[in-house]
C-alpha cells in the first residue's frame, strides 16, 4: 500500500489539527479540574457555562457547554447533588427548570474561570496579542461556517459511487 500524497495526509487537514489541539487541551484541563476541584471535565464546563449565563435551562446549558441534552442534564444533576447549582422552576414555563450557581458554586465558578484563563495562556501564550486577535477572528468565521448545515459527506460518496 502506497502512502498518501503529502496533501492528503491527516496532518494536512486543519480539522484534524484542531481536533488534536482540542484533545491535548482536554486531557491537561481534565487533570487540572480533577486535581484542583475534584470535578470531571464535563461538570466543570457546565459550571463555567452556568456561572457565565445563569439562569439557564438544561437546553441552554447543552448548547453553551457543547453537550447533548442528556449529558448536560446528568452534569447539571451532579452539580445540584454537590450543592454547586440550584435547580428552580421556570417562571415562564412551569414544565421547565432553570439552573443557577449556589453561593458555593459561584465561588468555585470564579476559580474554574481562573483555571480556564491560565490554560488559555498556556496554550496561546506562544502567540502575540495581534496573532491571538487574528486567530480569534478566524475561529469565529470557522465556527460560523461549521454551524451551517451542509451536504453530508457519506451521501456525497454514495452519489459518486452510484454515478
Amino acid at each position: 500500500m502506497r502512502p498518501p500524497p503529502a496533501s492528503e495526509s491527516l496532518e494536512h487537514f486543519l480539522s484534524w489539527r484542531l481536533h488534536r489541539v482540542s484533545k491535548l487541551s482536554d486531557k491537561v484541563t481534565a487533570e487540572a479540574y480533577a486535581v484542583a476541584f475534584a470535578l470531571p471535565l464535563g461538570e466543570a464546563r457546565c459550571l463555567a457555562a452556568i456561572g457565565n449565563a445563569a439562569p439557564m435551562s438544561v437546553n441552554d446549558l447543552a448548547g453553551a457547554a457543547n453537550l447533548d441534552k442528556g449529558q448536560a442534564s446528568r452534569a447539571a444533576q451532579a452539580l445540584v447533588a454537590r450543592g454547586l447549582v440550584a435547580k428552580h422552576g421556570s417562571a415562564s414555563d412551569r414544565r421547565a427548570v432553570v439552573l443557577e450557581p449556589t453561593e458555593e458554586g459561584e465561588a468555585l465558578w470564579l476559580q474554574v474561570m481562573e483555571l480556564i484563563a491560565h490554560r488559555n495562556e498556556a496554550i496561546f501564550g506562544c502567540l502575540s496579542h495581534a496573532e491571538r486577535a487574528g486567530l480569534a477572528r478566524m475561529l469565529d468565521r470557522v465556527i460560523e461556517a461549521a454551524e451551517e448545515p451542509g451536504p453530508i459527506p457519506a451521501e456525497q460518496a454514495r452519489k459518486r459511487r452510484s454515478a
